[in-house]
């Protein structure tokens, strides 16, 4: 039997689809650095077999699947060369692999992976459904019928994929390393768009995704009038949110999402939406909706004493914005504090403004230390440019982490896409210490 050995397995998309390849019976190991990231702990709980870096780990007949985060001249995939191992890059095997399945890709700069968590959970509760979702999670169901998964625009790595279905959230500019600017951005998008099969599930209220031709029905989604299916009647709770959704201006059915904030609504739809379109029924909808728990690091929260912290991905100022009101809806009236910390030194210094604006949006602001990439280690701004642009914001270290004890009974939000979460860390050690 082959062996599948994954170099840069602890990646978000690497580590879910290592775990679907080790659940549909393959032989499945990897290797990368030796620092704990959460995504490790399903590829631990499986009993993967995860190495340091090292070329003497490839061995003739094993097949590499290699990380885009790693170029060509990485020790590994140059050893895999001289033996004439096959080295395959993660999308370009993802798109083949879905070929066997109906494959539902989910793209967008926002909302990807908690939507493609929702779509799975929904539609996993009416066929055998295998999944992969960029918080490093991924299940494969040997008698699946569909595949739903979570497609990245970076570097357009989603052009290997030609799914049944593409939902698509929205269009924003990010990862300024790569794109130009927001049509450099739509371009991509519309080029997948002419590569879907069956239909594409977007947001209506966006306005590139309404510039988006294909060749398939494209079905919008939204809370404007205009869209084929919309949400009314919405109603906000601190136990989530409920809603009418109309087809095409008939009434469907009501719905109830244990999530909060205008996005959470929106990636309901989506799911709703691509559902609606498979035929399946709406109390199957509603039941599976309902239960869902939600994705890592999206608002994911710890509880001690009278503190209430937020682990949550949030690096582009609309995600943050969305952070902040799913907080004040979930719990109006309290204290928001956003501890917030940047990746990369290009998108921080192509967003610097609508970062300072997006977390003058919490009540308190901390800052840590910008957090470089693989590729980019180093650039012309620090964390002190950032924080001058917001009155009476800190930068803080884990070292200075009590200066957050000083807030009572508030609801604490650590984001950032890197290693945001050591200061959370830092931060429940020392509120559990003085417990």
């Amino acid at each position: 039997m082959t062996i599948y050995h994954f170099t840069g397995i602890k990646g978000s998309g690497m580590s879910s689809l290592a775990q679907i390849l080790f659940d549909s019976g393959e032989n499945v190991q990897g290797s990368d650095v030796e620092t704990y990231y959460f995504t490790e702990q399903p590829l631990r709980e499986r009993n993967i077999k995860i190495l340091k870096f090292d070329p003497n780990n490839i061995q003739p007949g094993m097949t590499v699947i290699a990380g885009n985060a790693f170029p060509d001249s990485h020790p590994e995939i140059v050893r895999a060369k001289e033996l004439g191992v096959e080295v395959i890059r993660y999308h370009k095997f993802l798109g083949e692999y879905i070929k066997k399945f109906t494959s539902i890709a989910v793209t967008g700069a926002h909302g990807k992976t908690s939507t493609t968590g929702l779509m799975s959970h929904v539609i996993g509760g009416y066929k055998p459904t295998s999944y992969l979702i960029g918080d490093g999670t991924g299940y494969g169901k040997k008698d699946a019928t569909y595949f739903v998964m979570e497609a990245c625009e970076y570097r357009r790595h989603f052009l290997a994929y030609h799914p049944d279905y593409a939902i698509m959230t929205n269009i924003d500019f990010d990862h300024p390393d790569y794109f130009s600017d927001i049509e450099d951005v739509f371009s991509a998008f519309q080029q997948l768009a002419l590569q879907v099969k069956k239909a594409i599930i977007a947001c209506g209220d966006d306005e590139y995704l309404q510039k988006i031709h294909a060749n398939v029905p494209i079905i919008y989604y939204g809370m404007g009038e205009r869209n084929d299916f919309v949400a009314k009647n919405i109603e906000k709770s601190t136990i989530g949110s409920s809603f009418d959704v109309y087809i095409r201006n008939e009434y469907y059915d009501r719905f109830f999402i244990p999530m909060f904030g205008d996005h959470a609504i929106l990636n309901s739809l989506a799911v709703i939406a691509l559902c609606h379109y498979e035929g399946i029924p709406a109390d199957i909808i509603k039941e599976r909706i309902k239960t869902f728990n939600g994705v890592k690091r999206r608002f994911t929260e710890t509880k001690i004493g009278n503190n209430v912290l937020v682990d949550d991905y949030a690096h582009h100022p609309t995600e943050i914005i969305a952070t902040i009101q799913s907080a004040r809806q979930k719990y109006p009236g309290r204290e928001v504090v956003a501890i917030f910390q940047p990746h990369t030194f290009s998108r921080t210094e192509a967003f610097l403004e609508q970062f300072a604006d997006s977390l003058k949006q919490a009540d308190s602001v901390y800052l840590c230390e910008i957090f470089s990439s693989a590729r980019e280690k180093n650039g012309n701004l620090t964390i002190e440019d950032l924080a001058k642009l917001i009155d009476g914001s800190e930068v803080i270290r884990t070292e200075t982490i009590d200066r957050l004890k000083q807030h009572q009974n508030a609801v604490f939000l650590f984001m950032g896409a890197g290693d945001v979460n050591k200061f959370q860390k830092a931060f429940e050690t020392l509120l559990k210490k003085g417990a």
